[in-house]
C-alpha cells in the first residue's frame, strides 16, 4: 500500500502534477493508437470510389424527385382543402 504524503495530497501538489502528466500520456497513446488503426483500414480503390458515388448522386435525384412530387401533392390537396371549405 502506496503512502500518501501531504505534498501528495494538495492539489497543487501530485494531483495537479499527475493530470498533466497523465492527460499527455493518455494523449500520446490516443495518437499512436489512431496512427496504427489508419494502417489497418482498408482503403477503397477509385472504381469503388466511382460507383458509390454514382449511387449517391442517382440515389440524391430520386429522393429529390420523390419529395418534391410529394410536396406538390400536398400542395394541391391543401389547396383543394380551401377552396372546399372557403377558407381562401
Amino acid at each position: 500500500m502506496k503512502t500518501v504524503t501531504a505534498d501528495e495530497q494538495d492539489s497543487f501538489g501530485g494531483r495537479a502534477r499527475e493530470s498533466v502528466t497523465g492527460w499527455w500520456g493518455r494523449s500520446r497513446r490516443f495518437l499512436s493508437e489512431v496512427r496504427n488503426e489508419t494502417g489497418r483500414v482498408t482503403w477503397p480503390n477509385q472504381k469503388e470510389v466511382y460507383a458509390t458515388t454514382i449511387v449517391v448522386i442517382l440515389f440524391s435525384i430520386v429522393s429529390g424527385v420523390y419529395l418534391w412530387g410529394v410536396d406538390l401533392g400536398l400542395n394541391v390537396l391543401i389547396g383543394w382543402l380551401y377552396k372546399t371549405l372557403g377558407a381562401a
